[in-house]
């Protein structure tokens, strides 16, 4: 699909958004009231549970390498319904697809880059992400929902005495970036996703370094000027999302 000029000139988007602003987001706290911490992130059409579960042990590997300090994992997966067309469920087909695989591997990371794990103490927080509805950036949705329903949990080890101190670093968050239709857009829905030449998304903390970068050109190439107006773009998403986490935890 191929946006009209809008009368100032900047192509106007699929949703009518300008190229640099984000589609709507809104967190739904303690969705999960079994969950240690959970929200439920409404970022435009897209709707993903995050829940975090504790567990009071780590796994075997550190105890066999006896590396001290808790560990952070996570599990990603898309509901059937998520989709247009019903989505397979992984238990279905006996193994988890790549894609899932990949995305989990990168929450995970995440959400470790945000948590000091020697103050975490000898505990393992499981981040469950599940997409009830996929409109684009269900990885990125993940990530910012995950440090959301992280912080819930936190706090709630620290109002059971549980740990003396937060362990939280910085604030992570993640947003997707594209070219599409020659220009540089911020927070891709399905239909810019899909016909973007370029797609790079970002995840960064509060202190504005990068956690991790993931920029593919899709049958295309792209130049240096391009990915500085790509990053300009995305670390600007990024203070936005911050902003959001922020407002979301002094609820």
């Amino acid at each position: 699909m191929v946006a009209a000029p809008s009368p100032t000139g900047v192509s106007a988007r699929v949703d009518g958004r300008l190229p640099d602003q984000l589609r709507p987001l809104h967190f739904q706290n303690d969705i999960a009231p079994y969950a240690t911490g959970s929200t439920l992130v409404e970022w435009g059409n897209t709707r993903v549970i995050c829940g975090v579960t504790v567990e009071e042990a780590v796994p075997r590997w550190m105890k066999e390498q006896n590396v001290v300090g808790g560990w952070i994992t996570a599990e990603y997966s898309m509901l059937p319904y998520s989709t247009l067309q019903r989505k397979q469920r992984d238990i279905s087909k006996g193994k988890i697809d790549g894609r899932s695989q990949e995305i989990q591997r990168l929450i995970g990371r995440a959400m470790r880059a945000a948590i000091d794990l020697d103050k975490l103490g000898s505990r393992t927080m499981w981040v469950d992400c599940d997409v009830l509805q996929a409109d684009g950036g269900t990885r990125t949705a993940a990530i910012t929902g995950a440090y959301v329903a992280m912080c819930l949990a936190v706090r709630k080890l620290q109002a059971e005495g549980k740990l003396k101190e937060s362990p939280i670093l910085e604030g992570v968050a993640a947003v997707s970036v594209g070219i599409v239709n020659g220009e540089p857009m911020l927070d891709l829905c399905y239909v810019e996703d899909a016909a973007a030449a370029v797609d790079l998304n970002l995840v960064m903390n509060a202190e504005g370094k990068f956690i991790e970068l993931q920029g593919t050109g899709e049958e295309s190439t792209f130049s240096e000027g391009q990915l500085e107006a790509m990053l300009a773009l995305g670390k600007a998403g990024i203070r936005q999302l911050l902003a959001a986490q922020k407002a979301a935890l002094s609820r």
